[in-house]
């Protein structure tokens, strides 16, 4: 089932992003993962390469994940919104976000995470509504579609302003803490 997912979605040319990509981004991890981690949409470095967060935001991020005990391998499975760039990494277009969702939403479907990693404010919107702010709910678990959401700032965000990762590292400290009590009570990070 997820392997015709996955043609379906390497051949997709619904949408205008489809002329301008090297790559579809798929997504990369465990495909029975109890954490999935949605960003907003590849960059330069993810459309050169095939990979999502392989730039500088993913680095950060892979950093984040071991500190908690956490591997793409075993743990998490790493999607976005969109599956394409944007030219010059804009933010998708509404009309872009509603194209792609339902190949996030059939993803979710399949590898059935017990816990939602959403990055940053793009994310936050197009899965829990456009009222939301990842200033105000970042840090907070939010029940969406029966599954538990957590919203943190994006890697990117971080590595523009610094002081951002002290909070973010108490949001993924709550995400281990969540992870033992739902999926393996022995899972070890030497940090929480």
């Amino acid at each position: 089932m997820i392997s015709k997912l996955r043609d379906e979605i390497l051949n997709c040319t619904k949408c205008p992003l489809a002329k301008t990509r090297n790559h579809v981004i798929f997504g990369e991890g465990n495909l029975h993962a109890p954490i999935m981690i949605i960003g907003e949409a590849p960059g330069r470095d993810e459309d050169i390469q095939g990979r999502p967060f392989v730039g500088k935001s993913g680095q950060l991020l892979d950093k984040i994940l071991s500190a908690c005990g956490f591997t793409r391998e075993q743990h998490v499975f790493i999607s976005n919104i969109v599956k394409c760039r944007p030219p010059d990494n804009r933010v998708p277009t509404t009309e872009e976000m509603i194209t792609c969702l339902p190949w996030l939403y059939e993803q979710m479907e399949l590898i059935d995470p017990k816990i939602i990693i959403l990055l940053g404010a793009t994310a936050l919107r197009a899965i829990c509504g456009s009222e939301y702010r990842i200033t105000q709910a970042r840090g907070n678990w939010i029940i969406w579609q029966n599954k538990l959401v957590m919203p943190v700032y994006h890697p990117a965000a971080l590595l523009r302003d610094p002081s951002l990762k002290r909070p973010t590292w108490e949001d993924f400290k709550k995400i281990v803490l969540k992870y033992r009590e739902l999926v393996d009570p022995a899972h070890f990070s030497e940090h929480v």
